[in-house]
Formats: C-alpha cells, structure tokens, sequence
C-alpha cells in the first residue's frame, strides 16, 4: 500500500513539473496561454477524428465479440415478438449513436479554428427545432404502441384450453399449485394461512380451524380485558388512565377483527359450493413443470414482501404483490431437451427467478423450470413429485 501512495505522489509532482515547464516555454517564446495555433487545432482536430475511428470501432468489435452473450432464443410463443421489439429499439439507439457521434466528431474536426476565420452566428431555426422535436416524438409514439400491443396480449384473456397455475412467492422461496383436472384453482385467502395451510387454501375444513382458532382466542381476550375494566370500575383492582386506555384500545381492535372473521365466515359459506374445486389443486416446492406447446395462465400471489417472477428464456415477468392477485399468460414452444441441443450443454435447465431485492437471501430464490415434450411425460413427473394442496389443510 505504501508503494502504491509512493508511485501517486510521484505522478502527481511529475505532473505539476510538466506544467511548469509547459509555462516556461511559453513565455520564452513570447507566447499567451490563451493562443491557439492553426498547428495546435489541427493536431485537436485530426486527434478527435483518430478518436471517432477508435471509439466506433472499438464499439463495433466489442459488439460482434461479445453479443452472443445475450440470451438464447426466445422459448415462448410472445417472446419472438418481444426479441423482434427489443431488435427495434437497439438497431433506432446504435443508429443514432453513430449518426450523433459521426456528427459530433466530424464536425468539430471540419469547423477547427483557423487564421482568419470567425463563427457563424446561428441562434435559431424554426425547422431544426421542428425535426428533433417531431421525429423523436413519432419514434418513441410507434415504439410505445408497439409495446402496449404485445403487453396487452400478454396480460389478455386467455384461451381456452389454457391451463391455471399458481406461483406463490415467499422469502425465500417459490411454491407451485396447479389447478387439477377442473382446471380451476381454489379459493385462497391470507387469513387462512397458518402453520398447516401456508398457502391458505380456502376449504371448509380449513376455514372452520381458522375461524374456530381464533375467534376463540379474540373472545377470551375480550373477556379478559371486560373483567380487567369491571374490576378497577368496582374498585377491585386499580389501573392507570394510560392502561385503562390501552386496554379500552385492545377491546376495540380485537372486536372488529372478530367481525371480519365473521364476516369472512358469512362470505365463504355463502360460496360453499365452490369450495370443493380446490379438492384437485397440487403443489410442487422444488420444480415447475410445463408442457410444450401449451398455453398457461399464470396466477402471481406473495406473503410477505413483493417478489418478481422473472422467466428470462421465455420473456416473461411479473411482479407479485402481497395482499393481491396478479397474472400473465405464456406458451413455451422449445422444451428442455431441445434447448439442450440448441445450446449445446447437457446440464441446461430453464429457471425461474426473483427479481426484486427482497431480503437478504434474495439471490437464493429461484426454481428450475423443465418444459417436458408430452403431457404423458408431465403426467408421470406430477404423480410422483407433487402432492395434494388440500392435504396441507387437514
């Protein structure tokens, strides 16, 4: 480290020595700091047009020996589209880049000071402000529109045959349900979750536990509290104004938490019919399993803090927001194995990942995704490696 300071110093008086002399020179030749020579500008201007060269050739090389660092072809149906917007947009940024630059350096280079000559004076003009105001404009409008067509199809209606899976996020985890042979994914609701029903799968043996747990719980602390405030109004007990406060406070919130979960209670009985769908559902907490060629309706909840689901071969993400339910839809279109070909690289998985900062573990969170080729091979891999959803409820 000492060396280090060592060699820094001595740059920084070796400098300071180059400019001293740079100084002497100058008034031994008679000459102004400020005086520019015409040798002077053309070593600037022939130096910024050597630099023009370098800096787009070197942006050239850099691009053509390292883009294929990008990611593999899109291995959904959307994503072509998405790749083909993104092309769009990088082929418009390089095009300007190298027109600005190329202008830039070309001009600066042709217009160097010389002898003789004054600047033009050329404060405004109508047409220019016109071109790069209304260009721009039209650009980023077709971009944009563009966009919002491809997202809308995306986050639009579904088919028919598409499939429901759910994605549940976690710090730091992710948990699959699928919907079963109806399709359709039960009912679930946050205050339904505890120890044995994490996802808070809505059945009507899971929504009595709940209501049964803790409504039991919230009356004996209201009545616990009741008898506290009878005691120190008969005289029994003494408390403070601030803990009489405080507990006329508890009461208060503990009865409207009571009426939620009766409300809740009224709610699910009135959808009892309903709630046998999630008899079906399964989960999965180590793979996500997919079928080629077919559409998936993704259904986005989370737990605790927001996560982001992120499939970056398929082009795909979405945010999952605590206390909401969000969604997409994607088909693959390459499986595994035939993306194991194409990249050569036996040990490829497809993967799902977190994208929002969540939490210490952050970079922990993700899931392999494997797209099997037929629904007989997906079959087989579900009825060994997943289990029913209901059965964490009972």
């Amino acid at each position: 480290m000492l060396i280090v300071w060592i060699v820094i110093i001595l740059a920084i008086v070796t400098l300071a020595q180059i400019m001293r002399i740079s100084a002497i020179a100058m008034k031994i030749r008679n000459r102004r700091e400020e005086d520019i020579s015409d040798a002077d500008n053309n070593f600037n201007g022939i130096f910024l047009l050597l630099f023009l060269i370098f800096f787009l050739g070197g942006t050239i090389y850099l691009w053509a020996k390292y883009g294929n660092g990008m990611l593999p072809e899109a291995a959904s149906e959307h994503g072509a589209e998405l790749d083909w917007l993104f092309n769009i947009n990088w082929i418009i940024v390089f095009a300007v880049f190298f027109l600005t630059n190329s202008l830039l350096f070309g001009f600066a280079y042709k217009y160097r000071g010389k002898k003789g000559r004054k600047a033009y004076y050329f404060p405004h003009d109508n047409r220019l402000e016109m071109l790069w105001t209304i260009v721009p404009a039209v650009v980023l409008a077709v971009i944009i529109i563009l966009g919002l067509r491809t997202w809308n199809s995306i986050t639009g209606k579904p088919s028919e045959d598409a499939k429901v899976i759910e994605l549940y996020g976690e710090q730091f985890k992710w948990t699959v349900r699928y919907s079963g042979e109806d399709n359709k994914l039960g009912f679930a609701d946050y205050k339904l979750i505890n120890g044995s029903n994490p996802l808070g799968v809505a059945t009507a043996a899971s929504i009595d536990s709940a209501i049964n747990n803790r409504t039991d719980g919230i009356l004996k602390t209201i009545e616990d509290l009741r008898i506290a405030i009878a005691a120190d109004s008969a005289g029994n007990d003494i408390y403070s104004v601030e803990e009489l406060y405080e507990m006329r406070s508890k009461m208060e919130k503990y009865s409207r938490i009571k009426e939620r979960i009766e409300k809740m209670q009224r709610q699910y009985e009135a959808a009892n019919s309903d709630l046998a769908v999630a008899d079906d559902d399964r989960i999965s907490k180590l793979e996500l399993h997919l079928v080629k060629d077919q559409e998936y309706q993704f259904i986005f909840r989370a737990k605790d803090v927001m996560h982001s689901a992120y499939f970056p071969h398929f082009r795909a993400q979405m945010n999952c927001v605590p206390g909401m339910r969000t969604k997409f839809k994607f088909k693959p279109t390459i499986s595994t194995k035939e993306m194991r070909v194409k990249r050569s690289n036996e040990d490829f998985n497809y993967v799902l990942l977190c994208n929002k900062i969540c939490g210490v573990s952050h970079s922990n969170m993700k899931m392999i995704v494997v797209v099997d080729e037929t629904q007989e091979e997906f079959d087989a891999w579900a009825a060994e490696n997943t289990e029913l959803a209901i059965a964490t409820t009972n």
